[in-house]
């Protein structure tokens, strides 16, 4: 089990899923992709709580959930396991959307605190035979992230406003597990 792990923006989900794409093309069905994304607290959830505002912090996730499924990856792959996914459309997770079939040899999982340090957050590492961590320029990082957030439906200043505001003290928090990494790639 292979963890890419990275700021709000850094180009983790972009650098697993082109890894995840070129050993299926090169060797077949051997690799699988599995979001942190998915285990995100559903909406209605984070407003009880009191946390919307907030989306992306440690506590707006199932980390339980999340630490649950990859054990199952771990071990129970004689059947196909499936994971939630994120889709960025709808800003809600979706559950039993992603298949991980028996024969997967790689699972390939990203999110921002994979390495973090926190309980619980710490007993993912663990779980991750490898760890890399990406990072990238925060000016074109934050860029990234006004950008995705504008194509999602945040006015240019809304979007600005959450990076700034929400993103960047996740960001920050994410930075300070670099050194668990096996690997730093840069500028992805």
């Amino acid at each position: 089990m292979l963890g890419i792990a990275g700021a709000p923006g850094a180009g983790k989900s972009t650098l697993a899923g082109l890894l995840v794409e070129r050993i299926i093309d090169q060797f077949g069905p051997v690799a699988a992709l599995v979001p942190m994304d998915g285990f995100h607290l559903a909406q209605v959830e984070l407003q009880r709580l009191g946390r919307a505002s907030r989306k992306g912090a440690p506590d707006t996730f199932d980390v339980h959930g999340y630490i649950a499924l990859l054990d199952r990856l771990h071990t129970e792959l004689v059947e196909t396991v499936y994971a939630p996914a994120f889709p960025r459309d709808l800003e809600e997770p979706l559950a039993g959307a992603i298949p991980v079939q028996p024969g997967v040899q790689l699972v390939v999982t990203e999110g921002n605190y994979l390495l973090d340090a926190t309980p619980p957050w710490d007993r993912l590492r663990a779980r991750l035979d490898e760890a890399w961590y990406v990072e990238l320029d925060d000016e074109v990082r934050i860029s990234r992230l006004v950008a995705r957030h504008i194509a999602f439906g945040r006015s240019p200043d809304q979007a600005r406003q959450w990076a700034l505001v929400v993103d960047q003290p996740n960001a920050d928090r994410v930075a300070k597990g670099r050194a668990r990494a096996d690997v730093v790639v840069r500028g992805v």
